[in-house]
């Protein structure tokens, strides 16, 4: 695990996934979505229907948050992760069709893990309770899609240097594992 700060931008390539190791800092600059449970299910729905999505998830990342209101003169409101787990239901169809990031906090499931493995994928984990300094890192917020959600609506999001850790890695690594044995009092 490096303690260096590796820069990267979206949309994501292979090359830039495949030199990611958990443990590894980043931060992330370029357009990003955000999405929680319910704007998910709407996107499988629209998927089951032949519909497009609200944008082109092909080589992005999606970013589980439901942000405060903006105070005036500021892009976002408060901008912390929210738990990842449940997306586990919708991240594997999502990424079957080309999203190549998800963004959260909090360990996934058996089956989104080996989807990240053979889609080449990544789960990058933010700080919880630091949304107020995440927010300054979005330079940009524009509600693409269900609107009716409120916080949760669909956004396209312009980040700089959005703060993340590598959390689970295109070779199999977890974090979320390795922490825990490393940590465990026998």
């Amino acid at each position: 695990m490096s303690n260096d700060m590796k820069k990267i931008t979206t949309p994501l390539t292979s090359e830039v996934l495949e030199d990611l190791k958990i443990g590894d800092r980043v931060l992330i600059s370029g357009v990003m979505y955000t999405s929680r449970d319910a704007a998910h299910k709407r996107m499988l729905d629209a998927l089951d229907r032949g519909e497009d999505l609200p944008a082109d998830l092909a080589g992005q990342i999606i970013y589980y948050v439901g942000p405060t209101p903006a105070k005036p003169g500021e892009v976002i409101g408060s901008a912390g992760p929210t738990t990842s787990y449940r997306m586990d239901p919708y991240a594997v169809r999502l990424m079957e069709i080309g999203l190549k990031g998800m963004i959260g906090k909090g360990a996934r499931g058996p089956a989104v893990i080996e989807a990240m493995k053979k889609h080449g994928a990544v789960y990058f984990a933010a700080i919880g309770g630091a949304g107020v300094v995440i927010a300054r890192s979005i330079k940009e917020a524009e509600v693409i899609a269900y609107d009716d959600l409120g916080p949760e609506a669909m956004r396209r999001i312009v980040v700089e240097e959005f703060p993340a850790v590598v959390a689970n890695d295109v070779h199999g690594g977890n974090l979320y594992e390795v922490g825990y044995k490393e940590f465990r009092k026998d």
